[in-house]
């Protein structure tokens, strides 16, 4: 099970030994700890729960769950991944970017920037009106949204409205750089999210990109 938790730094250039210059997104990746193991046996599906980074104001009810896994320590991020070699993994293990190698192929999910309300210009990609002979101005409105039948708009109509914030996983990244006196995992391309968002690093599972 390839899987890791980071922080997005920012992209930067590496120069390999053949002269070749490659963009990477640098992450600051784990470690993190697995703090429980979930089996078909006892939860009715296989997954593995893992923390990362240093938070703060942790619950009564997560200091008694995480107290055999990691004692007087508040995680900034616990996530769960699905997995079936839970039998390979116990609470207590760290994954760290010594799990990947230099080649690798990953996916990495992060939640976009947000960029508020957005009108269709900006966030489906329309064209403006025409800006003489009648154009009134009103370059960047929607214009005509349906017909006077069936009297509603349909749904998926695209309209202005919240653009970004949404989860974006690419998929079919190269793992070019790895640091594992410092934690970074440097991704050929470009990652979603971002600087100091939350990443979350996977070995692919399937080809291509959502």
């Amino acid at each position: 099970m390839k899987v890791i938790l980071g922080t997005k730094i920012g992209m930067t250039q590496i120069i390999g030994s053949d002269g070749v210059v490659t963009p990477i997104t640098v992450i600051q990746a784990g470690p993190c700890t697995v703090t429980q193991v979930k089996t078909v046996d006892s939860d009715g599906y296989n997954a593995v729960q893992v923390v990362y980074g240093q938070g703060k104001n942790l619950s009564k009810a997560l200091t008694g769950h995480l107290e055999k896994a990691v004692k007087g320590i508040c995680p900034k991020e616990i996530r769960e991944f699905r997995t079936d070699e839970v039998e390979a993994i116990k609470v207590g293990d760290q994954m760290t970017v010594a799990d990947f190698a230099l080649g690798d192929k990953v996916e990495a999910s992060a939640t976009s920037k947000g960029k508020g309300f957005a009108g269709t210009v900006k966030r489906h990609n329309f064209t403006t009106a025409r800006h003489t002979h009648g154009g009134k101005g009103d370059i960047r409105k929607v214009g005509s949204i349906g017909s006077m039948y069936p009297q509603k708009i349909f749904k998926g109509k695209r309209m202005p409205g919240r653009m970004g914030s949404d989860k974006v996983t690419v998929k079919n990244l190269v793992v070019a750089y790895i640091d594992l006196e410092n934690n970074l995992l440097g991704l050929k391309g470009a990652v979603p999210g971002p600087k100091r968002g939350l990443v979350t690093v996977e070995a692919n599972v399937a080809g291509g990109n959502k």
